[in-house]
């Protein structure tokens, strides 16, 4: 049984700036977390509450950044990017 997916205000602007190639894949990637939000890896730290799934678009390393409520079975969408900076731009 698939959780619902929630997207966050941050994650829809840079969602909206990416391009076609990598959002077919984001796409992908987010049916993945959908179906098993497990998957991810935990943060520790300042970013503790946030999870990452670790995909590989175009060659290059993507993270997609999620919190989820177990209560109601609900992921929330924080962040997409390249692994340059990624966590450097959440704290802010």
């Amino acid at each position: 049984m698939t959780w619902d997916v929630r997207q966050t205000r941050r994650f829809a602007r840079i969602y909206k700036k990416l391009h076609d190639n990598v959002a077919i894949e984001v796409d992908g990637a987010i049916d993945v977390v959908a179906v098993n939000p497990d998957i991810g890896e935990k943060k520790k730290g300042d970013l503790s509450e946030l999870w990452v799934y670790k995909f590989g678009c175009q060659g290059q390393l993507y993270l997609l950044g999620y919190t989820r409520d177990d209560g109601v079975r609900l992921v929330y969408l924080e962040a997409v990017g390249p692994h340059e900076n990624f966590h450097r731009d959440l704290k802010r």
